[in-house]
């Protein structure tokens, strides 16, 4: 068995300790020991997902219904005259800066 000592203990907490190991006819010693195996033995939460996290800590407060805004048509914007309404404008650029080349 290992030993652990600890140090700068505040008195108040010692003070706690005490009482509840009496309150549950223990020693301090442990009482130490058995709050350790209880708070380590608690398995460590499954995933570090950041949205998984806050998830967990939201739950409680139960599910919450937003009305969904209306929307208005999408708008198709006119292309300006030479360039293509079918994404070809990126040819046109690079035949342009081959004009700009030539001597």
């Amino acid at each position: 068995m290992a030993t652990l000592t600890i140090r700068n203990l505040d008195e108040r907490l010692k003070g706690r300790l005490r009482v509840r190991a009496a309150t549950r006819g223990r020693s301090m010693e442990e009482e130490a020991r058995q709050i350790l195996r209880t708070v380590l033995s608690e398995s460590e939460p499954a995933s570090t997902n950041l949205a998984e996290c806050i998830r967990r800590r939201f739950a409680k407060l139960g599910d919450v219904q937003l009305p969904i805004a209306a929307r208005e048509p999408i708008h198709y914007l006119e292309m300006p005259e030479g360039i293509p309404a079918n994404g070809a404008a990126t040819s046109i650029k690079a035949d342009a800066t081959k004009a700009r080349r030539r001597p």
